[in-house]
């Protein structure tokens, strides 16, 4: 297992620009693996490794946790993973095993969880060193560009669907048809929900209905909340956008003991709510962090299983900027990809 040499397209410091450097990746310590990526996603999260907005981030930083790869090497006291398997790592970078959630083995909420591109090196780059503890194995039914935005943006909604309580036949409103809202839409369909995407203008329409949509609300035209009550109310309501004003007007659609759940972070502002509707119907909102490794696994399974698949745009590593500006103007179709390695 010896040193290799790779690319590292990483940040100097707070809101600089991507630099392409080449680098020597050690090899992996106790419980650790060193992966070759093969793509890596550009999600809107790395904006914080980019832009600094993570509190302690260390510099140089390469960001990236949506990481599709083959494990290179292997370091001591990894009993489960081996050199050419192919697997997967998201935001959750490990887990401690010993502060109280750990203990009760809820390591998503693990107090020392470190996260893939911001505490250390992440998937813009030839290869990473990861924790064993938070990777995936990676079905073969799924190429790396496909299984790498389903690492984050395809957990985070899978793992909220399916720990939300919602039963089979249940009414699921999906607000959003974005990165996150294309992806929630298929895993709803697909797991026997009356799945409604709500959205703006008619023009999304013909792709809710593509992606599994039952229904189409369409937010310029028509009120979501009493639209909603119309067929009786959502059990579930699944919101992806970042509008905190489109969250407050959605909400009363929930039916009596329905549940808000908030993946998107609104970045307008907090959510107000009314608390009468609440009280009176039993209604609760909630948030959901995104999923460990086992999860991740379950993720790609079932995408393999039902055909979930990521609508993407692909990049070389080497355009890496180019790549994070088109993510961050949101006029990408849905998930930008770095192509990292066929090897």
């Amino acid at each position: 297992m010896p040193t290799v040499k790779g690319r590292s397209m990483q940040v100097a410091a707070a809101g600089g620009a991507f630099q392409l450097v080449e680098k020597e990746f050690p090899e992996p310590g106790p419980g650790h693996v060193r992966i070759r990526v093969r793509a890596c996603g550009v999600c809107h999260s790395d904006s914080l490794t980019k832009e600094g907005h993570w509190p302690g981030l260390e510099y140089p930083r390469a960001p990236g946790h949506e990481i599709a790869g083959v494990v290179d090497a292997v370091g001591p006291d990894v009993p489960l993973f081996k050199p050419g398997q192919r697997v997967g790592l998201g935001w959750h970078g490990g887990h401690c095993n010993y502060c109280p959630p750990c203990r009760r083995g809820d390591f998503i909420l693990c107090e020392n969880q470190p996260i893939s591109g911001i505490n250390y090196d992440g998937g813009y780059a030839d290869y990473v060193i990861a924790p064993a503890n938070a990777l995936a194995f990676m079905p073969d039914e799924l190429n790396d560009a496909d299984a790498a935005p389903l690492l984050c943006a395809g957990i985070t909604t899978f793992n909220a669907l399916r720990n939300s309580g919602a039963r089979t036949g249940d009414t699921v409103a999906i607000l959003g048809i974005g990165g996150l809202g294309h992806l929630a839409i298929q895993y709803a369909a697909k797991a026997g929900y009356r799945t409604v995407a709500v959205a703006r203008g008619q023009d999304k329409a013909p792709l809710a209905k593509q992606l599994g949509a039952h229904l189409y609300i369409d937010t310029t035209t028509q009120d979501p909340a009493k639209e909603l009550q119309k067929i009786g109310g959502a059990n579930i309501i699944l919101s992806t956008i970042t509008s905190a004003k489109a969250l407050e007007w959605v909400i009363d659609g929930l039916a009596p003991a329905g549940k808000f759940i908030v993946v998107g972070a609104p970045e307008d502002g907090p959510i107000v709510i009314n608390p009468f509707p609440l009280l009176l119907g039993r209604r609760t909102v909630a948030g959901w962090p995104s999923g460990t490794g086992m999860d991740s696994e379950d993720t790609l399974k079932f995408s393999a299983l039902t055909g979930v698949k990521p609508m993407i745009e692909t990049y070389p590593l080497e355009k890496a900027e180019e790549a994070y500006a088109r993510m961050m103007s949101g006029k990408a179709r849905f998930r930008v990809v770095l192509k990292v390695s066929d090897k």
